[in-house]
């Protein structure tokens, strides 16, 4: 029978450390054409929007989509994981704490395979849900030493430097703007929901890595032109999802600062198909928007560590 998976399920039985190690064989797995993935649809629907993306993962065996819905009340995730060669439902899990930790590790994959080894400093402009996830997985990949942090509200950035420095056990620090978050970072990241800027690519010292994860729609910008001309090396998840969803790149194609063919997948970066060579004054970006492989690679794990705990609840009816 199939497993009913609980947010309270997937938060006890999924770290950032499996979740790393999972979306960073997922990118292997994508730049060797072992995955498949469907770039997100979206419909809009009475009183919101439905969001849906597929794929499949050869090695994994398994194939699904991940579906959720935004309105004034918020959003609601789930993924449907199934097993690829029967076809067979395995699991129906909610999937706002996966979406989370995946968001997170990729830019956490990103950073181990883009920045300079010596990276000890972070500057996160965001204070959300899911800037929590792109500082742990960072400082899973790096020995980070001190964070630095810009979010427009003063009582939700000291809140957010308090939990997360007792959660890290490092120095997360706010400031008083973006410039000052970002100027001495060895990586920058976005996580905001900004329909222009809050970058500026005037602000990056050399040798910085950005991770700009707040932006997954073409009418929303999360960092400058000048940012995107200063990048030696960008890598995106999926160029096909990139085309409709990189708002941040769109308009520097457009007027021919970079193209399309300069871009990396990431996967081809992790799987060794993309070799570059990074001097240690370059810039470089991962603009980040999500892909379905990832959900499912966390979610198998989840299911498999599930069957193993005897967690979740079965669902009858889906045995055929």
């Amino acid at each position: 029978m199939a497993l009913l998976l609980r947010e309270d399920d997937v938060t006890r039985l999924l770290s950032m450390a499996d979740a790393l190690t999972a979306v960073e064989k997922v990118f292997r797995f994508h730049g060797c054409g072992d995955a498949t993935n469907m770039p997100r649809s979206r419909v809009r629907t009475s009183g919101g929007m439905l969001h849906v993306m597929s794929g499949g993962v050869t090695p994994l065996n398994v194939a699904g989509l991940k579906t959720y819905t935004t309105t004034r009340q918020g959003a609601r995730f789930a993924v449907l994981l199934f097993q690829a060669d029967t076809g067979a439902l395995l699991a129906i899990i909610e999937a706002d704490r996966l979406g989370q930790l995946r968001t997170g590790a990729a830019s956490g994959v990103a950073t181990k395979y883009m920045a300079r080894t010596d990276t000890r400093t972070v500057g996160i402009v965001g204070t959300g849900w899911q800037a929590r996830s792109q500082l742990a997985a960072v400082c899973g990949v790096r020995d980070i030493e001190l964070i630095r942090v810009f979010g427009r509200d003063e009582t939700r950035r000291l809140l957010f430097c308090r939990e997360m420095s007792e959660t890290l056990g490092l120095p997360v620090l706010p400031a008083e703007s973006t410039e000052e978050a970002v100027r001495d970072a060895d990586v920058v990241i976005t996580v905001t929901s900004a329909r222009e800027p809050v970058l500026m690519g005037r602000h990056l010292k050399p040798g910085a890595h950005i991770n700009a994860a707040g932006s997954n729609a073409l009418d929303r910008r999360e960092i400058d032109k000048e940012t995107v001309r200063r990048a030696k090396i960008i890598a995106v998840d999926a160029k096909d999802q990139a085309r409709i969803e990189c708002g941040d790149l769109v308009e520097p194609i457009a007027q021919s600062l970079i193209s399309w063919d300069a871009i990396h997948e990431l996967g081809d970066i992790v799987a060794g198909r993309a070799a570059f060579l990074r001097a240690d004054d370059d810039i470089t970006l991962f603009e980040s928007h999500g892909l379905a492989i990832q959900d499912l690679a966390v979610a198998a794990f989840v299911y498999t560590r599930a069957r193993e705990n005897g967690a979740g609840i079965e669902i009858p009816g889906f045995e055929k």
